[in-house]
């Protein structure tokens, strides 16, 4: 049998994985959105796991966050395809 905290966590989880927090975030006053200062465009998609710990491996050995490494990969190699 479930608790009820258990229900309650996932509720939680279905409404993150649905990605309906904005207006949760809006009234709550937690949420900001820092935009760089660049034109930078932000956007989402959705990555393998064991893509993502390789990103994290080879991010870690040169010292920086596996978003920062992808994004380098993108732009060195875009003329590529």
């Amino acid at each position: 049998m479930k608790s009820a905290r258990h229900k309650t966590k996932d509720a939680q989880l279905a409404e993150f994985e649905r990605k309906d927090l904005g207006d949760d975030l809006k009234k709550s006053g937690q949420g900001a959105v820092i935009k760089p200062r660049t034109r930078q465009r932000l956007t989402s998609i959705f990555l393998d796991p064991s893509l993502i710990a390789q990103l994290r491996t080879k991010a870690e050995r040169r010292g920086m966050r596996y978003q920062s490494l992808l994004k380098m990969i993108v732009y060195e190699h875009l003329n590529e395809y």
